[in-house]
């Protein structure tokens, strides 16, 4: 008999893409199994391509909570082999269900994979995160990103302002990555970002010579940016989900990080590293904090440090290739 995994992600895409190595692993565990994926509509087309999918039932938040409800009536019909709440939500004891597991509470300076991995007692070898994609989803990243120079990837935005590093010193670095003296010398410039987040990275966008630019801002959906980041040669950006989106493609991966904690959410990978401001996280919010509102915290994170994490990654990356297999 064919089993049936439920599996209840993340709202927020940088979460649901932490997910995804375990969401792997249960798949890899159960060959045939059909897989149904509960989310949030941000993070939904992340998992459009993942194999023997079923369903993907998108969970918008409602007033009252009614959007588990909503989820029960959708999911009580049926028997569940396997339920993953990454929510703890009310589901986990509601649905009917063989085996069943749940996220518990954030645990300090747990790094949010292997907390994920725990749910089901892998946290000491944690499954890395993965994504799938469709030939249409290749097929567009060849014609946006074609062959050529090496392709530097820039993830100059975030969901809020105070995460962001400031465009004019992302200029200055991606100036000294793409020099004759840098790891990229010659390189086109790729641009990544929501529509929304355009009028952000617009002034970015407009110093970069049209001849080396790749204006991917608004758009792509998630999986055409994976499949983008794939073939570039290096990633940099503030810590977002695209951040993430990055790290999971296998490229080589730099998360600035001031007002987030990297040991939660730094990028995850062999090939990933971090630049974080001089000022600690948890001295850097100032006495009134809106993350809506609140300008930039990044300033203390200078483009000197953040060159030398690149150089020093690049290195790393390099050393990987030439290593014996």
């Amino acid at each position: 008999m064919t089993k049936r995994i439920l599996f209840i992600s993340s709202t927020r895409v940088g979460d649901a893409i932490l997910s995804t190595g375990l969401l792997n692993h249960l798949i890899g565990e159960n060959p045939g199994a059909r897989v149904t994926i509960a989310c949030g509509p941000a993070a939904a087309s992340l998992f459009e391509a993942v194999p023997n999918l079923e369903r993907i039932i998108v969970l918008g938040k409602m007033a009252f909570s009614l959007h588990w409800p909503m989820l029960w009536a959708l999911c009580a019909w049926r028997y569940w082999d396997m339920l993953v709440d990454l929510r703890n939500s009310p589901m986990y004891y509601v649905l009917a269900a063989g085996k069943r597991w749940r996220i518990g509470r954030s645990q300090e300076g747990v790094h949010r994979v292997r907390m994920l991995a725990g749910v089901i007692g892998l946290a000491d070898a944690p499954p890395a995160p993965r994504l799938w994609t469709g030939a249409e989803h290749l097929e567009l990243a060849r014609r946006l990103v074609p062959d050529g120079p090496p392709v530097l990837a820039v993830g100059p935005t975030a969901n809020w302002r105070a995460k962001t590093w400031p465009m004019a010193r992302f200029m200055e670095l991606i100036n000294r990555l793409c020099a004759s003296g840098g790891i990229l010398p010659g390189a086109r410039v790729a641009i990544l970002g929501r529509d929304d987040e355009r009028p952000m990275a617009l002034g970015l966008i407009d110093a970069i010579p049209e001849n080396r630019r790749i204006d991917l801002v608004g758009k792509l959906d998630l999986l055409d940016a994976y499949a983008c980041l794939e073939r570039c040669a290096f990633y940099v950006g503030n810590d977002s989900g695209l951040m993430h989106l990055a790290a999971a493609s296998g490229i080589p991966t730099l998360g600035l990080f001031g007002p987030s904690p990297e040991k939660h959410y730094a990028p995850w990978g062999p090939l990933c590293d971090v630049a974080h401001t001089s000022i600690p996280y948890e001295e850097i919010f100032p006495a009134v904090f809106d993350h809506r509102n609140t300008g930039t915290l990044m300033e203390s994170l200078s483009v000197d440090k953040t060159e030398e994490a690149a150089r020093s990654l690049w290195r790393r990356a390099e050393g990987a290739k030439e290593a014996p297999q």
